[in-house]
C-alpha cells in the first residue's frame, strides 16, 4: 500500500494520545488531517510532522461540541477533494463530580463529542469507504465502557455506548472490506485527567497510568490488523474482563473507590 495515497483523519489531534497517532501515521508516511479546538496548538503539531516526516498535513481548528460541527468537517474535506482512508474519532472528554452537581452544559458535551460527533462522523466517512470497499475507522472508548462510573456517570456511559456502537458496526462491515477497530486505554498521561479534574483521583494517585506514546502504538497495531476491540495494557485487560465476572454492586462500588479524590 503506498500510504503517501492515504489520508488520515484525526479527531482531538493536537495533545495525548491523537498527537501520538498523528505521529505514528506520519512515520509512516500517510497524509494526515488532524482536527481539534486549538488553531495554534494544530499548527506547532503540522509543522512539527511536516519538517520530520515530509508528509502532507492539513488542520482543521474546530469545536466538534458544535451541533453542526460534525456536517461541517465532512463538507470541508469534501470540497478540497480529500478522500479520508482512515476516521480515528479520538476527541473526547470527561468531568468529574456528582452528576446532581455537575453543570448541564458539562453533560452536554460530553454526550454531544464522545457520542454525537463520533456517530455522526463515522456515518458520513463511512458511505464513501463503503463505495470503494477499502478504509479503517477507529473510536477510542476507554476500559470506563466495561462498567458503571460514580463520580464520572455519563463519561462513563458515553464510552459504554460507544463500545457497543463499535462492536456492532464492526460486525455489520465484516465482509465490506471496511474494518471498525473500537480501542480502549485505561488511565493514560495526558490533558484529559486535568480538564476532567481527576488528576488527584485514585486511579491517577495510586494506580500507575500508561504514557500515551505506549497507547498509541497500541492502537496504532490493532486498528492496522482490523481488530475490532483492543485494550491497551495487560492490566487494564484483566480488569475489563474481570467485570463480567463480579457482581454488579460490586464493581460499581470499586469504580467509585478508584475515582474518589485522595491527598
Amino acid at each position: 500500500m503506498d500510504t503517501r495515497n492515504q489520508t488520515v483523519l484525526i479527531t482531538g489531534a493536537s495533545t495525548g494520545i491523537g498527537y501520538e497517532l498523528a505521529k505514528l501515521f506520519a512515520r509512516d508516511k500517510f497524509g494526515l488531517v488532524l482536527v481539534a479546538r486549538s488553531g495554534p496548538r494544530l499548527a506547532q503539531v503540522a509543522d512539527e510532522l511536516r519538517a520530520q516526516h515530509d508528509v502532507t498535513v492539513k488542520t482543521i481548528p474546530l469545536d466538534l461540541v458544535l451541533p453542526q460541527a460534525s456536517q461541517n468537517l465532512f463538507e470541508e474535506t469534501q470540497h478540497a477533494g480529500i478522500h479520508v482512508d482512515i476516521l480515528v474519532n479520538n476527541a473526547g472528554y470527561g468531568k468529574s463530580g456528582e452528576f446532581a452537581q455537575i453543570p448541564l452544559e458539562e453533560d452536554y458535551g460530553q454526550i454531544q463529542l464522545n457520542i454525537t460527533a463520533l456517530t455522526l462522523l463515522t456515518k458520513l466517512y463511512l458511505g464513501p469507504m463503503v463505495s470503494r470497499r477499502c478504509g479503517k475507522i477507529m473510536n477510542v472508548a476507554s476500559t470506563a465502557a466495561f462498567q458503571p462510573g460514580p463520580l464520572m456517570a455519563v463519561y462513563y456511559a458515553t464510552k459504554a455506548y460507544v463500545l457497543s456502537f463499535s462492536e456492532a458496526l464492526a460486525d455489520e462491515l465484516r465482509n465490506s472490506g471496511v474494518t471498525v477497530t473500537c480501542f480502549c486505554p485505561g488511565a493514560t498521561l495526558t490533558e484529559f485527567q486535568i480538564r476532567a479534574q481527576t488528576e488527584n483521583s485514585r486511579l491517577f494517585k495510586r494506580l500507575a497510568p500508561m504514557d500515551a506514546k505506549t497507547v498509541a502504538e497500541d492502537g496504532y497495531r490493532a486498528l492496522m490488523a482490523g481488530k475490532s476491540l483492543a485494550i491497551s495494557g495487560f492490566k487494564n485487560w484483566m480488569v475489563a474482563e474481570s467485570v463480567r465476572f463480579a457482581p454488579r454492586k460490586m464493581v460499581t462500588a470499586i469504580s467509585r473507590w478508584v475515582a474518589e479524590k485522595v491527598e
